[in-house]
């Protein structure tokens, strides 16, 4: 039997600000391969695993009705495809 779970705010904000930081991380590297236009030194084969867990974090936020987790995840699947898009079109040159 699953008991369902209070979270209090507390644990909730702790979540939101790693959330925050984590896929915050993400800015300066799409910052750079646009400036740069060149994404070469970004592996396509890491950013399509990673992109497809991030889906899947994301997925799973959802299953769970889980705040930080849909909007951390949310966010960083809308970067890590940007990069990736990025990436498919610099290198194509």
């Amino acid at each position: 039997m699953i008991v369902p779970r209070v979270i209090s705010p507390a644990v909730t904000a702790i979540g939101l600000i790693a959330a925050v930081c984590t896929t915050v991380s993400f800015v300066p590297q799409l910052i750079r391969v646009w400036r740069l236009r060149s994404a070469r030194e970004i592996s396509l084969t890491m950013f399509l695993v990673f992109s497809l867990g991030t889906f899947l974090w994301l997925l799973y936020g959802i299953l769970i009705r889980s705040l930080p987790v849909i909007l951390a995840n949310a966010v960083t699947l809308a970067l890590s495809l940007a990069i990736l898009a990025l990436k498919l079109r610099f290198d194509r040159k």
